[in-house]
């Protein structure tokens, strides 16, 4: 009878250890696809729901930021088109838009930074990440 006892208990044993190995793996499955890099989330909760959160934009009303000739052109001024905006026409890989984008005025430059880093190297852009000191000087000299 204890043997029948002892016997059960490691059953049970094995079975919980299964079952939590288990739920770990479906668990951290359904996490990978959640973003846990701090300059993605903040892309994400500023950006994205504009430009997409592959940065495709929006057919012809909003330019794409992946392979972006525009973001390449325009490093020495990404920095106050994020905080401040941008109107008028736009050319980008050919295409011309001419929406108005709204600044992001309340943004921190180090929040700024880590987007313009994570544009900068995302979806094929190979483009140099910027220093914090960089965006500082640029907003200085914001028009």
């Amino acid at each position: 009878m204890e043997e029948q006892k002892k016997t059960e208990s490691k059953k049970k044993g094995v079975l919980m250890a299964i079952a939590v190995l288990l739920a770990f793996f479906f668990v951290s499955k359904l996490l990978s696809g959640i973003a846990t890099n701090p300059s993605q989330i903040a892309y994400e909760n500023k950006c994205a729901s504009c430009h997409g959160l592959e940065g495709e934009g929006v057919k012809e009303m909003i330019p794409p930021l992946a392979n972006s000739d525009w973001l390449v052109n325009n490093q020495e001024t990404i920095a106050c088109v994020i905080k401040y905006g941008v109107k008028g026409p736009m050319l980008v890989n050919g295409k011309e838009y001419d929406i108005e984008m709204l600044g992001q005025k309340k943004m921190k430059d180090i929040e700024l930074t880590n987007i313009i880093n994570y544009i900068n190297t995302s979806w094929g852009n190979t483009i140099s990440p910027m220093k914090n000191v960089a965006v500082i000087e640029q907003l200085k000299n914001c028009n």
